[in-house]
Formats: C-alpha cells, structure tokens, sequence
C-alpha cells in the first residue's frame, strides 16, 4: 500500500460530511479523513479570532496525520480563517502543503448561471459578515449583483432533526421572504452551509419555480478534480488506497447517528481531544 498520505477535510460538525460524499463520488481512489469539531460548534456566530484559533489547530492536526491538502468544506471557516492560514501560517508548516476553501470554487462559477445578473446566497451570520461571496464574485463577475441573508435558525433545525417537519417552514418562508424582497431579480439562489442542502427539498417549495438553486458538494468536488490535475505534484503526494476515517471532538455516538443523514451511508467515527 502506498504511504498514507490522505486528503483531509474539515468542518465545525457534521455538514461537510454531505461535500466528502460528493468528493468521494467523483475522485474515489483517494484516501480521506474527515473532522468535525462538534464539541465547538457552531461557528457561525463566533468572532474571526475565534475561527481563525479553532481552524487553524484542526489544520494542524490534519498535518500532524499527514495531510499535505486540506478542503475547508466549512463555509464560515473558508470565510473566517482560510486566507490569514494561507497566507500567514502555511509557509511555516511546510511549502509542499496546501489548504483549500469552498468559497472560492462557488463564487468562480456562480456569475455564469445567472441571467438576470442577481443571485442570492443563503448562510450563517459568520459568513454574511464577512462578506466573502460579495468580494470573491466582484472579481469574476463585478456586473452581478449580490444579495445575502442570513439564517440563523437553519443550522439548529437540522441537527435536532426538525429540518424536514413543518416547524422549519416558519423560518424558511421568512429568510426567502426577506431575501427575495430586496433581490426581487435573483435567479440563482446558493445554499452557502453545509448543512442547508438537508433542507433542499423544503427550500425548494417556497423557492419561484425560475430560480437555480444551488447546493456546493458538486461544484466544490468538480474544483478538486480540475486543481489535481492541474498540480500532479499534489495528486501524486495523496495517497490512493480508497481509506475513509472520520473524527470528531465530540460524542462518537452522536456524531455516527447525524452523520449518516449528510454523507448517504454508515459512519464510524473516533473521538479526538483538540485544542
């Protein structure tokens, strides 16, 4: 067996878990270990410091395991931290290494879905703040107009399981409502967590029959594939045993049982102590 090398992939729970299964599915060869930082989460409404503290130790770990690529498949720590460990951290932890984001494989392509030349991007408090979708779509699409809202209660409904019941219908109506108000030409609407494309179908129902709407494990898998084979030096550094390990920093029990729903199959998990 070739020398474990394998691609990490991060998020504060267990929402990343449904970008791993669309990675999986289209580059199945490699090797993959997932974290969710559960005894932390979330971290939508926690400062930028504290992102940035809490991702770049799970970072490191995923070094310290032998990591030399790492998918921040975490939408507000791709918004919060990513680019101060790019810039700041990573040429101290080793030049061969890299940590990648889900923001900017999104913003890449979104302008191009558009007709109307407005799209809408749904996501936590921590990532509307940072403003990191109307930034990065400026610099591949500066004509398109941006309009975010953010949705506090989304992440809640689905880790206690209520996302798919009629309660969840009061929130999802009223952050579109609020949405669509201000951005009444949007056509392409991006689910920007993890954890919304549960809520997929729910969304869809109060979403106008025109609008695209957009989850992010595709598009982020598709980015992967296109930045391996654009640097066969990192596809040749991972290692391609088809392995799968999953860890978290909280209840393994817990975690298995709500992993299942976001990444299609049985999971088995270990628990880790960080920070």
């Amino acid at each position: 067996m070739q020398k474990a090398n394998p691609i990490g992939v991060f998020d504060s729970g267990y929402g990343g878990l449904s970008v791993l299964k669309e990675i999986i599915g289209k580059l199945p060869g490699y090797d993959y270990i997932y974290l969710g930082d559960n005894a932390r989460a979330p971290y939508g409404n926690r400062s930028f410091d504290t992102v940035y503290e809490y991702t770049l130790q799970c970072v490191r770990w995923f070094f310290d395991q032998g990591c030399s690529l790492v998918i921040l498949a975490c939408n507000t720590a791709s918004a919060k931290a990513l680019r101060t460990i790019q810039q700041r951290d990573l040429p101290g932890l080793g030049a061969e290494k890299r940590v990648l984001g889900v923001i900017r494989p999104t913003t890449e392509l979104i302008g191009s879905l558009t007709e109307t030349g407005s799209v809408g991007i749904l996501a936590t408090n921590g990532t509307v703040a940072s403003n990191s979708y109307p930034v990065e779509i400026a610099k591949f699409y500066p004509g398109v107009k941006v309009y975010q809202e953010a949705c506090p209660m989304w992440v809640p409904l689905v880790e206690n399981d209520e996302y798919d019941n009629a309660g969840a219908d009061f929130f999802i109506r009223k952050n579109l409502h609020n949405i669509f108000t201000v951005g009444k030409q949007i056509d392409v609407l991006l689910m920007a967590c993890t954890h919304y494309p549960l809520m997929k179908d729910r969304i869809r129902e109060h979403v106008p029959v025109q609008v695209r709407l957009l989850s992010q494990g595709e598009i982020v898998a598709e980015s992967l594939d296109d930045y391996l084979m654009r640097h066969p030096e990192m596809a040749a550094l991972c290692s391609k045993n088809g392995t799968r390990e999953f860890y978290t920093t909280d209840s393994t029990t817990d975690f298995d049982n709500h992993a299942t729903r976001f990444f299609g199959g049985p999971v088995k998990s270990h628990h880790l102590q960080i920070g």
